[in-house]
């Protein structure tokens, strides 16, 4: 097998860029993007198709910052569906309007219209990423977030010699659109894609993929710093390079404390950096990512390749592949989890709330609706205790700010009206699953714990759970039924991992932790788009405080109208 060397990346975007970035001056603290949606013609695995790209890429633009930055996005839609981008991780301090979700914090950005996303970057240094946040356009409208620290703050590792973004994701042959219309109409989850990518690109082993393999040039000696986004719509994606060892130093821009693995378990929506040292045999050696999944669901197994190759290799020398991880490997997961620690220095600590004013225990379900059309009468839905979240015609922030009644209730119950024995034999039942869009009123700076416990209803699965607005303290996690006399016990309140997207276990639990200090109105969901349009997701809204920068800006005047 003979790899093209155009595939080598001599001198890659994302140093060009980084580069670029850093020769700015100290104070150019506004960053300027123009973003143009666009559908263009994209060609993978013999298939030719129109895709939604943004400024003619596939992945999208990279946006550079440094914490303390004031970003400025502006988003031009030429497509033929609406368009809102997420930013994906960014706090986004009392400006919901900068969030991005469709009919949440805004309605979405119409075709042949533009609206401009205007935000700081406060307390925050890392790799996040951006991605559309309407229909399955995410499945390819994203991109990087590269947040660098202030001046004069080093890094709380060794200082890389070069860095490189390494985007995963998946393909799908056909207009994915339409693959999911198709799905809903027959009321089963739709086609799994046929792909995963590495950025953009599923590698060799795949055909008609010469073009379309990633590759990475190393020096012997040298230490490269990966930043590594999960963009993949319903995978989780476990990720290696051949021969090497990382070291985990960065999870969801939030900087942990340094170990060393073989290989990265990465659920959609979460990003990790690693560092990784040029210090084997120089030669060519596969990255690569395939799905984790210990649940008795499809999924695309397939292995997306890229190549770490070392510099004056030949193409012609043929790659090793990794040792992953076995597909259904539920303790590598936990355990690669557990080693998951924040950093929690003087310079980083980690302010985990020790008093709790709010408990939240929100059960993780499935069942089915009547649906006289579909194919077997019924339709899957998806749930948060027995509620199925029903989607409004304008935004929910927008509903709140102007008080517009008739929207949504603020009656979310705080546990599950049913319980039963949520891990146990499976059930069928839908135990009363309602639809609404209810949502759950929090009290300004109140400290919020919240368990997330998935269910055995038709099936467990692993849930990616992201909430948009904040970070959380992942300070427990089980396997089970959650037990909230001995479980408690059990957490770890000094330094646990911070991050914005967790995943609960199949057939487990998460415990969470955050302090309400971010007034609006701000989503959390399931991270796998399947899901998530089944309606498993929710939304807070947090109170305005009693200070002066304790309540919502007001909002933007090119707000995008419904």
């Amino acid at each position: 097998m003979a790899i093209n060397g155009d595939f080598v990346s001599k001198t890659t975007l994302f140093l060009v860029g980084l580069i670029a970035f850093i020769s700015f001056p100290a104070e150019a603290a506004v960053r300027k993007y123009q973003f143009d949606i666009q559908v263009k013609n994209v060609s993978r695995l013999c298939h030719a198709k129109p895709i939604v790209k943004v400024n003619g890429r596939f992945p999208g633009p990279t946006i550079y910052a440094r914490e303390g930055d004031r970003v400025i996005v502006n988003v031009t839609n030429h497509a033929k569906y609406n368009m809102s981008i997420h930013w994906h991780g960014l706090k986004q301090y009392r400006n919901g309007w900068a969030d991005g979700p469709a009919y949440i914090t805004q309605c979405p950005i119409k075709t042949g219209n533009s609206y401009a996303y205007d935000f700081n970057v406060t307390g925050q240094r890392g790799t996040l990423w951006w991605h559309a946040h309407i229909l399955w356009l995410r499945a390819t409208v994203y991109g990087a977030i590269v947040i660098m620290p202030k001046q004069g703050m080093p890094y709380p590792f060794p200082k890389p010699n070069m860095e490189q973004l390494v985007v995963l994701g998946e393909w799908w042959h056909k207009d994915v659109e339409e693959i999911v219309k198709q799905g809903n109409n027959m009321g089963l989850p739709p086609n799994m894609s046929d792909a995963h990518t590495i950025n953009g690109k599923p590698g060799p082993l795949f055909p008609c993929s010469e073009k379309h393999t990633f590759a990475m040039e190393v020096e012997s000696g040298k230490t490269y710093l990966l930043r590594i986004i999960n963009a993949a719509l319903n995978d989780e994606l476990f990720f290696a390079i051949a021969g090497h060892n990382m070291t985990v130093v960065e999870v969801d821009a939030v900087y942990t404390k340094p170990f060393v693995t073989q290989a990265i378990l990465i659920a959609p929506g979460q990003t990790t950096n690693v560092l990784i040292q040029a210090n084997q045999s120089p030669g060519r050696y596969f990255m690569a990512a395939r799905p984790f999944m210990d649940a008795p669901i499809p999924v695309d197994n397939k292995t997306a390749t890229g190549i770490f190759q070392y510099k004056g290799i030949p193409n012609t020398v043929l790659p090793t592949l990794p040792q992953l991880p076995a597909s259904n490997d539920t303790d590598f997961a936990l355990s690669y989890n557990k080693k998951l620690k924040s950093l929690n220095s003087a310079n980083f600590p980690a302010n985990v709330p020790l008093k709790v004013d709010r408990k939240l225990f929100y059960t993780v379900g499935f069942g089915k609706d009547s649906c006289p059309t579909c194919v077997n009468g019924t339709r899957i839905l998806a749930s948060l205790n027995n509620i199925s979240f029903v989607m409004p015609k304008i935004g929910l922030l927008q509903a709140h700010y102007f008080n517009i009644s008739g929207v949504f209730r603020t009656d979310f119950p705080d546990k599950p009206p049913k319980p039963f024995n949520y891990t146990g034999a499976p059930l069928t039942a839908n135990l009363g699953t309602a639809h609404g869009t209810r949502l759950s009123k929090i009290a300004f700076n109140s400290t919020v714990e919240l368990v997330l416990q998935d269910t055995n209803l038709l099936t467990v699965e692993s849930h990616p759970f992201h909430l948009h607005g904040y970070n959380f303290f992942v300070v427990g996690t089980g396997i089970g039924n959650f037990d909230p006399v001995k479980d408690p016990a059990k957490y770890n309140l000094v330094d646990p991992v911070e991050r914005n997207t967790v995943g609960v276990p199949t057939g487990g639990w998460t415990a969470i932790q955050f302090r309400a200090d971010n007034p609006g109105v701000w989503f959390m969901h399931c991270h796998l788009e399947l899901h998530t349009g089944w309606g498993l997701k929710m939304a807070f809204v947090v109170e305005d405080g009693k200070g002066a920068d304790q309540s919502i800006l007001p909002p933007p005047k090119d707000l995008p109208p419904c």
